[in-house]
């Protein structure tokens, strides 16, 4: 018999803001996180937009001698597991912890090797390693919040948030485990980071129109932002929620996993790894396509992945493709890489709370091979029951959970 699992916890850190309450709110109203990027000059480079977190002091939520030992990353990291365990008022140390990233510690890797270069081995912290390593930021939310259940960290470039939060799904329902902080941080906004991703074609150009330069699936778009932050989810089964009196914000009814074995960068050409992928994810669910009222879309505005996605999403839904209410909150809050499937879940678990589904904003000129409902520009009205999200990422990974409202 396996457990319900269910969401007693959320909590974020965004280019739209520190908390979830404020993402949520910037996303129904439109609202872009895009901007010009502060933390390094950009001059000399041909992308000088992304999504930062804006203003901020590390200063104002970490003690003098943890803004020294922790990367970007881990900060987030910290912030938004923060929140969601608060919000839990889950007591107990037994809860384990999955965080994913898609780079980890860049800011700590390109600063360090800066001092080697120019000092050579004298020059490097003796806290570099453990600053940097991708595993940092789940063993600092154990240590910060005394877990002692079990505690590792995905990496599956884009996928990782979404596989960190599946995973723990599985862990719980099987009974493994019966509660964990999961979801996904990233600070990559780096000289090196942009430079890759700018090089590869990867990043929009428009640098004179920062909020409209995140335009998925118009015919207009060319490329991805760059974005930063953490998203968190606390997950505990069912039974021990209702013990403890917890609010349950949702439930996870379905997971998917597989891998394209085809290209490095680009989805396979006949979406068979993000269509088996959704497959997989209903089918554990164990309901229809007509009951699947909102998709949060990987939606990254680059010509493949939209185009793929969209392929993926009628080939999945069928007549039912054009019915149901599709986004990509990435419109707004750039890509935050490793961290974007937990962001974009608590947007599901926004809209079905609130019965509404947030817009694709910057969607101007249709795209005869991206020919969905997109939510384009204005936030909807919709009863939302059960939602839907996809995250693809390099190497071929694609990852989908299914969200659903909560009834006993």
């Amino acid at each position: 018999m396996k457990n319900r699992v269910v969401i007693t916890g959320d909590g974020s850190i965004s280019p739209l803001g520190f908390n979830s309450k404020s993402l949520w709110k910037n996303l129904i109203n439109g609202q872009s996180g895009i901007d010009y990027i502060q933390q390094f000059d950009t001059e000399n480079f041909s992308v000088k937009i992304a999504g930062e977190v804006k203003d901020f002091d590390p200063n104002d939520f970490f003690d003098s001698k943890d803004v020294k030992r922790l990367d970007r990353f881990t900060m987030f990291g910290l912030i938004a597991a923060k929140h969601a365990i608060e919000k839990s008022n889950y007591l107990s140390s037994d809860a384990g912890v999955i965080v994913g990233t898609g780079v980890g510690g860049m800011h700590t890797l390109e600063e360090e090797h800066s001092k080697y270069i120019n000092k050579g081995q004298r020059g490097v912290s003796p806290f570099y390693v453990p600053k940097m390593i991708p595993n940092i930021a789940g063993g600092q939310i154990a240590i910060k919040n005394n877990l002692t259940g079990l505690n590792f960290s995905m990496s599956t470039a884009c996928s990782s948030a979404t596989d960190a939060i599946g995973m723990a799904y599985r862990l719980i329902s099987d009974g493994h485990i019966s509660a964990m902080i999961c979801g996904g941080a990233e600070g990559s906004i780096t000289p090196l980071t942009l430079s890759g991703f700018a090089n590869m074609k990867a990043l929009s150009k428009n640098n004179d129109n920062p909020t409209e330069a995140s335009k998925p699936f118009d015919k207009e778009r060319d490329g991805f932002i760059l974005s930063e932050g953490a998203g968190m989810l606390f997950l505990e089964n069912l039974e021990s929620a209702l013990n403890r009196g917890a609010e349950i914000l949702g439930e996870i009814i379905g997971y998917g996993i597989t891998n394209d074995a085809y290209h490095i960068t680009q989805p396979h050409n006949d979406s068979i790894g993000a269509i088996s992928a959704i497959e997989m994810a209903i089918n554990e669910a164990d309901i229809k396509v007509e009951d699947i009222d909102y998709i949060n879309a990987h939606g990254t505005s680059t010509y493949f992945n939209d185009m793929l996605e969209t392929q993926a999403i009628k080939n999945v839904f069928g007549n039912h493709a054009k019915d149901v209410s599709i986004s990509s909150t990435k419109s707004m809050t750039g890509h935050l890489l490793g961290a974007a499937g937990a962001i974009e879940a608590i947007a599901c678990i926004n809209a079905i709370n609130y019965n509404k589904v947030p817009p694709t904003v910057n969607y101007k000129t249709p795209d005869p091979e991206c020919s969905l409902n997109y939510t384009p520009n204005i936030a909807i009205d919709r009863k939302v029951e059960i939602a839907m999200s996809n995250s693809f990422g390099f190497g071929g990974h694609n990852s989908v959970i299914i969200l659903k409202k909560f009834s006993s």
